[in-house]
């Protein structure tokens, strides 16, 4: 269970704790390197049709935009950003500041920055100034990888990066991570010189993207988890571009596909250790991928393979089991036994995670 200032306060008023006892409770788990959990709203039907409302007005400019509209011309696609991004900016800043309506105001910046890309391709597209030839509708930028689209990308991280030096609003963050997903696609092509660029080129430039990707997400969370989520996208994006990289690649040596499964291993440690669940998500399908070409490949006429497998299937439980029951204990252990420099990498969340 967790549990917040508030609560804490709330029980001290309720006479269940005294006033010095509180100040003590509370100096001690500062000292400790305890941050409190974040008393954040909970997520019902009005935050829904916010979300859903701003994530419509950004496909209707984006992803679901017709061929008629990319063909207003770059002039009209430009100031239909510029007043796009200077309406929703400014509605948001009242609802942000004069209506303390930060999660609607939050969005509406967000709309705001997302139409960074849409500005830069309206001025390549009248000055006709494009890295690798013109890449089409501008509908295109969310479902084809072209390395034409590599500067609008820029736009869309430089525009977040600004946002939220103003309006610190993790859903900003989704904007430029997924500017950054694509980046890692579009820069493979660039690199390689073609039209869709050498396969190995691509998935070697999007795994070392996502390693990067994944280095920053951590950095977020160590510097930033006392002011909110705003590493969760980084988070997603990174292990996803690794991941998917990773797992893309083909080699018939056992060995490496042994390491593979090693990694997918590594990644769930990995996810206790930072306190993000998308890390065991992966690495437990990357984990099933690689029992799954043991069974197929070399264990395919073996009696005792799929018992073996049981086994380690119940014993992984059974583990589980023992962790939910002595975590207490175990996380005890880890504090005393985990150099100090070692515990300052994980980030505060991680810290109080079951």
């Amino acid at each position: 269970m967790y549990y917040t200032d508030d609560d804490l306060r709330a029980a001290a008023r309720a006479g269940l704790l005294g006033e010095a006892t509180l100040a003590r409770l509370l100096a001690f788990l500062s000292e400790r390197g305890v941050a409190p959990v974040p008393t954040t709203p909970r997520f019902d039907l009005s935050h829904l049709l916010w979300y859903a409302g701003a994530l419509i007005v950004i496909g209707a400019m984006g992803l679901f935009s017709t061929l008629a509209f990319s063909q207003m011309g770059g002039l009209a696609l430009t100031a239909t950003a510029v007043i796009y991004a200077v309406a929703f900016t400014a509605a948001g800043h009242h609802l942000w500041h004069a209506r303390e309506q930060t999660i609607v105001g939050g969005l509406l910046v967000a709309v705001a920055v997302s139409m960074a890309p849409l500005a830069v391709y309206g001025i390549q597209e009248h000055l006709g100034v494009w890295s690798h030839g013109a890449p089409g509708p501008y509908s295109g930028f969310y479902t084809f990888i072209k390395a034409s689209w590599v500067y609008m990308e820029i736009a869309a991280i430089v525009a977040a990066a600004l946002a939220l030096r103003v309006y610190p609003f993790p859903f900003i963050v989704m904007i430029a991570a997924v500017a950054l997903w694509f980046m890692s696609m579009d820069l493979a092509v660039w690199i390689a010189g073609t039209e869709y660029g050498d396969w190995e080129i691509r998935r070697a430039v999007s795994q070392w993207f996502g390693l990067g990707m994944i280095l920053l997400a951590w950095l977020v969370d160590v510097w930033r988890a006392r002011h909110g989520n705003f590493a969760f996208w980084l988070h997603l994006f990174g292990i996803l571009t690794f991941w998917g990289a990773v797992t893309s690649s083909h080699s018939d040596s056992e060995i490496a596909k042994a390491i593979y499964g090693a990694m997918n291993v590594g990644l769930i440690l990995l996810s206790v250790f930072l306190g993000r669940r998308v890390y065991a998500v992966f690495g437990a399908l990357g984990l099933a991928l690689y029992l799954g070409h043991l069974a197929e490949k070399v264990f395919r006429d073996s009696l005792l393979f799929p018992f073996a497998l049981s086994l380690i299937g119940i014993a992984i439980i059974a583990a589980g089991l023992v962790y939910h029951r002595r975590r207490d204990t175990i996380a005890a252990w880890l504090d005393a036994c985990l150099p100090s420099s070692v515990q300052r990498l994980r980030p505060v969340h991680a810290l109080r995670a079951p």
